[in-house]
């Protein structure tokens, strides 16, 4: 009896000895390489493979929808608030060494972008030719002699991206005929995010950034930002430093998107990148996806979802002549659709939202010059099936399915119980 109640002492001091060591390792924490920390600003990496196709079925149509290609920075925001920081720095003689190659980077960087902010950049338009030609060469027959029908977002870098696709198509077959249409009038399509007013009234009502601030005042290292402004630099508070923090993230993070070379291990190291990245990514997912906090982000890309599910019907019926109809936006437009579609990696409901960063990767999801493809296929009995690539790589459709090959019509009939009855 005493034997055995030494044992279970010795137990329990065994246990209380691990608990700093288990505790100390985070089961929510990544460790992503520095490409993917780069998130959604990463440039677009075309895939190894190509999905073969059965030989029973013959490709007749695409429907497809893409982010605009790699681009400048967005606004000159960031980089203008880093600059404001380091000169502060410098000035109150705190600014490190490390802090002066990065105001020199980001000096370097506002010069470059001079009248280009958010412009698309030759590695966009390249992301896009690259992606017109695979489709060329993957689907020959649907460019023969046949009808391309294309619109774009307003914004200038969808607009451009656009032309270098079927542009590119056209350098492969000038018989083609293409149409284009670009402005406001497709909004409702590419930017419902500007138009729907419950959207809207989510974004203001701040419901999602409850769970963000609490995870972001848990994870973002302040270590990055006292590494270029110093130790001794007076930050308001914390939220001001954190804010700061990230802002030299985004700033790093965009570089490659407008093919400027840099190693972001000169700024971060690893653990550093992935727990910012990692708020970045939990902030899009938050306002950009179906969450369990609300699922108004998703639902906005219903009147989307609902035109591919049409121009597909409208095809088989012979009432649409393209062959290809494409569709350029914003990541902001794919993330809510690829979620409104339940789409494996793209779709992630959870309560615990420090598990997000594993289960939902913005860089996956939607890098520069994100698509979505469905394409569809008729078989030799004249039945049609459709496959669903992302970033042109197939994936299953129906939930809890390994098929990559959707009868058309259970397709239909699964996409349009996706869409919330008071869209149809």
């Amino acid at each position: 009896m005493k034997e055995s109640g030494s044992r279970l002492f010795a137990f329990c001091v065994a246990v209380i000895l691990m608990l700093p060591s288990l505790s100390a390792s985070d089961p929510t924490s990544t460790n992503y390489t520095s490409w993917q920390c780069e998130g959604s600003l990463t440039p677009y990496r075309a895939p190894e493979h190509q999905t073969e196709i059965p030989d029973t079925l013959t490709p007749v149509y695409i429907n497809h929808v893409g982010r605009h290609g790699a681009r400048y920075p967005a606004s000159a925001t960031h980089c203008v608030n880093m600059l404001k920081l380091l000169q502060k720095a410098d000035s109150a003689g705190t600014l490190t060494e490390t802090g002066l190659k990065l105001k020199k980077l980001v000096t370097e960087v506002i010069d470059i972008c001079h009248n280009q902010w958010g412009a698309l950049d030759s590695l966009g338009m390249a992301e896009q030719r690259g992606i017109a030609s695979r489709m060329f060469l993957n689907y020959p027959r649907l460019f023969e002699n046949t009808r391309i029908e294309a619109i774009s977002s307003y914004a200038p870098r969808c607009m451009m991206s656009m032309f270098s696709f079927v542009h590119q198509l056209d350098r492969l077959n000038n018989r083609i005929e293409v149409s284009t249409l670009t402005g406001r009038v497709n909004s409702a399509l590419m930017r419902p995010f500007d138009i729907d007013q419950d959207y809207i009234d989510f974004r203001k009502t701040g419901r999602w950034s409850v769970p963000y601030d609490q995870y972001a005042a848990k994870t973002i290292p302040l270590t990055a930002i006292r590494r270029v402004v110093g130790e001794r630099y007076r930050f308001a508070d914390d939220n001001e430093a954190r804010e700061m923090a990230l802002n030299e993230y985004y700033v790093i993070a965009g570089l490659s998107c407008m093919s400027v070379d840099i190693d972001a291990s000169l700024y971060f190291t690893n653990e550093e990148y992935n727990a910012l990245w990692s708020c970045f990514n939990l902030r899009q997912y938050l306002q950009r996806t179906a969450t369990t906090i609300s699922t108004v982000p998703a639902d906005i890309a219903s009147p989307l979802l609902l035109d591919l599910i049409s121009t597909t019907e409208a095809f088989i019926a012979g009432k649409n002549r393209a062959t290809v109809n494409l569709r350029f936006g914003h990541a902001e437009t794919l993330m809510p659709l690829l979620s409104l579609m339940h789409l494996k990696g793209c779709y992630y409901m959870t309560n615990y939202f420090d598990t997000v960063a594993l289960h939902w990767c913005d860089f996956n999801v939607v890098p520069m010059a994100a698509n979505l493809q469905m394409v569809l296929f008729k078989s030799k009995s004249g039945r049609y099936y459709v496959r669903v690539d992302v970033n042109e790589t197939a994936v299953p459709l129906l939930p809890n399915s390994t098929d990559v090959y959707t009868p058309w019509n259970v397709a239909r009939d699964y996409l349009t119980r996706c869409v919330p009855l008071y869209y149809n």
